[in-house]
């Protein structure tokens, strides 16, 4: 629709009458995952509406279970959506990192069996990248999948694999090609996580809760027919979907998620205390400030960067910018909420809910500036890519 403001009323005259009070403000965010319940039926509603209209995936084709949407009619959903505090119907990495992978790379085949089923929430995917022996250095990875005619048998270890327990899918790097340096013998395969040949352990964090795990994959089969944009061709695949991890159009709209909900300014005038209107510790309020204007910077520069993609694609190696001073801001801003509340800002049990929840939100945001790719590695490719600095 090129006439964006009749496009904005109809959006926003469809959200007040389908949008239920139970799936605005803080609340479950549905992955798709058979293994989670979710628990109120407004966001079961949420979801199952979002999905017929095509808004799950607002800009995939209408083919595949998406919207059609342009990037300036993406902004305008995004914008009412936030505007009433509606929380995104389905989030995950089928949404966020797979499914636009598959829309670049993948076989009609494979768009077509697996796109409308992560468009309507029907199952969760998980990652399997990183190895024991190959983070940042992914390319040394060494769980290998054998040629058995109409599939591969997979063995090996993935760690840090995100939400394992949960999903019923992963979208894995494997080695198909040992004679020939690491980069050219990796392949990019999909395989379901109900089989025999996969065992997953949840690996517990400081903060108390398990978001990562150990995948043990022992003659583990993952067919032909999802093989993922050719044999010994995953690392291109692997990279770019790295960049729909780092900064997909969703996060890029709508800014990461900085932890729990809570204004630093709030929490700064409860406190520090409150003179002439404002925080009455100038020390802490130019911490609060800065900390806001920079969050406030780093999200209009997403924002510019989505409307310049006209084609609504994420960008290429800009994304690596938005992955490390995103999981910066994350990280400062957990500190802040936790100092400002002094000895209690850092109890791990026995204080109030909202206390702990920062505390936890404090300990697991060490890791942000390490998945997706390491803080220093980001600076590596925007030094070359970004940039065009020499090596």
């Amino acid at each position: 629709m090129s006439n964006l403001a009749e496009f904005r009323t109809e959006v926003r005259d469809w959200l007040a009458t389908n949008c239920p009070p139970g799936a605005r403000g803080d609340g479950q965010i549905p992955t798709g995952s058979t293994k989670v319940r979710i628990e109120d039926p407004d966001v079961k509603l949420w979801l199952a509406r979002m999905a017929e209209r095509g808004w799950t995936v607002p800009t995939w084709p209408t083919e595949y279970g998406g919207g059609g949407l342009s990037t300036p009619e993406f902004v305008v959903l995004t914008e009412e959506m936030r505007r009433i505090g509606a929380r995104p119907a389905l989030a995950g990495m089928g949404v966020t990192m797979i499914g636009p992978t598959l829309l670049e790379y993948g076989t009609t085949d494979q768009k077509a069996r697996h796109l409308p089923r992560i468009a309507r929430g029907e199952f969760a995917w998980c990652q399997g990248y990183s190895e024991p022996g190959a983070g940042s250095d992914l390319a040394s990875l060494r769980t290998r999948a054998d040629d058995a005619g109409d599939h591969f048998v997979i063995n090996g270890q993935k760690i840090w694999t995100s939400g394992a327990q949960y999903a019923d899918w992963m979208f894995c790097l494997v080695r198909t090609d040992h004679d020939v340096p690491k980069h050219n013998g990796i392949s990019f395969v999909l395989l379901p996580m109900d089989q025999p040949g996969v065992r997953v352990r949840p690996i517990r964090l400081i903060n108390g809760v398990s978001p990562f795990c150990e995948t043990f994959f022992d003659n583990a089969i993952a067919k032909k027919e999802d093989l993922v944009g050719g044999l010994n061709k995953g690392w291109t695949v692997g990279k770019r979907l790295l960049q729909h991890e780092r900064s997909g159009m969703t996060a890029l709209v709508g800014g990461r998620s900085m932890g729990p909900s809570g204004s630093l300014v709030d929490a700064a005038r409860e406190c520090v205390g409150v003179e002439n209107g404002r925080i009455a510790d100038p020390a802490w309020r130019e911490r609060v400030l800065r900390h806001n204007v920079n969050q406030h910077a780093f999200r209009l520069t997403q924002m510019r960067t989505v409307q310049q993609a006209s084609d609504g694609s994420t960008p290429g190696a800009a994304t690596s910018i938005f992955k490390m001073y995103g999981t910066e801001l994350q990280q400062e801003k957990s500190e802040l909420m936790c100092q400002l509340k002094g000895t209690e800002g850092f109890l791990v049990a026995g204080g109030p809910e909202n206390d702990l929840e920062w505390t936890r939100t404090f300990l697991g945001n060490r890791a942000a500036s390490i998945y997706s790719g390491s803080n220093e590695i980001q600076r590596n490719i925007i030094a070359k890519r970004v940039l065009g600095l020499p090596d």
